[in-house]
């Protein structure tokens, strides 16, 4: 076999001349044993002569061992040029011709060279954060929230409250379609409705009527709205607010706290919160890190994998459309490169530059780290033990975790060599950015 290498950029274009021998006697041997095995008219089974043979399947025959050799001495020859691929090959065969050595080419790009700079100019915000007894009310209240139930009033309205109102709205004293409606719920703070609709309406009892001056929006779905002033005469006719559930027994037990000890149940979310946090803060600093690995390194990057990329974030959306929406991503239209290309550069340069990490500090799989990770997901469902356990037992669930646990074994060491400054956060700080 002989090789012959062009370069340009990632880019490589290997010329690979195989000794017409092999390919031959391959063909041969090929043709000798489909001469065994098929049935033509006028010979007996077994002893179809090998030119009759050949006639008949000779071409695809050829083309068939083709391929294969194309294959075999592709690999044979990024091994003796050491070369590593990015993305499949493309091969165009040049010379196939009985008697003669086989010529073809193989075009497809490399990895680039990568050395990671800029790792002394990081600089990182840590966010350290104490979960206190506020925080704690505050996400019980929460819970309570959640748990509610309405009930009648005869105080003026809140802004968390629900009210049943009438209204007529009119634009230049004139009625339009739409603009109407009896009996109509509404809960107060949601935005469901035109800018200016709802504040009029606070401070309102059972029975008070008002006018709300309101300015339809630039793009509104009305044509003839757009942008239009309008007034609504509108009618309270009920008002309900929230009925929180006492923090008792029975609350308790509404999370699963059979005893329906209180203590238990606060100490259960105060773990939760903790766990929430502490996910929230270290993707918080992952963020940080990486976009400052991406501003101190361009990377050249490989179109292929940048393709590959594409399509598995395109095979991603239609399955978050389908689980939402229902139906089947086969019948969905294909989504265009474009909505994803610059998502996917954006990850395959991260990719390039962890991997380069993970080679130069030799950083090798912490199956500690790996446990810790399915631990912690394990922990938000009700049975964490069978979650643990269907982990181990799918090898291709367990490869992700430690494709997860070496990244962030990377993150970690880059966080060593930055700059990290602590500052102070609050738990709702954190978590109300991350919502």
């Amino acid at each position: 076999m002989q090789v012959s290498v062009e370069t340009q950029g990632l880019e490589r274009r290997l010329t690979i001349t195989v000794p017409a021998e092999g390919v031959d006697s391959a063909v041969k041997s090929r043709l000798q044993q489909l001469a065994k095995t098929q049935r033509i008219n006028g010979f007996r089974p077994g002893k179809v002569p090998v030119n009759v043979i050949k006639k008949r399947y000779g071409p695809a025959v050829r083309q068939e061992i083709a391929g294969e050799a194309m294959q075999r001495n592709f690999y044979e020859a990024i091994i003796q040029e050491k070369l590593t691929p990015a993305g499949q090959p493309t091969f165009e065969l040049k010379k196939d011709v009985d008697g003669e050595d086989l010529e073809f080419v193989a075009v497809f790009e490399t990895y680039p060279e990568i050395e990671v700079k800029g790792l002394d100019q990081m600089t990182v915000e840590k966010s350290v954060v104490e979960i206190g007894d506020k925080d704690l009310d505050e996400m019980m209240d929460t819970l309570r929230k959640q748990h509610a139930t309405w009930k009648e009033h005869k105080r003026k309205i809140r802004k968390d409250d629900r009210v049943t109102i009438d209204f007529n709205g009119t634009v230049d004293g004139e009625e339009f379609e739409g603009g109407k409606a009896e009996d109509f719920p509404l809960e107060m703070g949601k935005d469901r409705m035109i800018p200016g609709f709802e504040k009029p309406i606070i401070g309102l009892k059972k029975g008070d009527e008002v006018v709300a001056d309101v300015t339809f929006p630039e793009d509104y779905h009305a044509e003839n709205l757009k942008g239009k002033d309008a007034q609504f005469t509108i009618t309270v006719k009920k008002t309900e607010g929230l009925d929180l559930p006492k923090l008792d027994s029975k609350f308790a037990e509404l999370f699963g706290i059979e005893d329906g000890d209180i203590e238990a149940l606060k100490t259960e979310v105060k773990k939760n919160m903790q766990r929430e946090l502490d996910q929230t803060l270290k993707a918080k600093l992952k963020e940080q890190v990486i976009a400052q690995l991406l501003e101190h390194n361009e990377v050249d990057i490989p179109a292929s994998l940048v393709k590959q990329e594409i399509d598995v974030l395109r095979n991603q959306a239609k399955e978050r459309f389908t689980q939402q929406q229902g139906g089947d991503a086969a019948n969905m239209p294909e989504l265009p490169d474009n909505l994803f290309e610059e998502n996917a550069r954006t990850r395959v340069s991260v990719g390039l530059l962890l991997g380069e990490v993970i080679k130069t500090k030799e950083l090798k799989v912490d199956d500690k780290k790996v446990m810790q990770l399915i631990e912690t997901a394990a922990s938000a469902y009700e049975d964490p033990e069978e979650v643990v356990n269907y982990y181990k037992e799918n090898e291709q669930l367990m490869q992700q975790m430690n494709n997860v646990a070496l990244e962030e074994q990377a993150v970690e060491a880059l966080l060593e060599e930055a700059n990290v400054t602590e500052i102070e956060s609050s738990f709702g700080d954190i978590m109300n950015k991350q919502a």
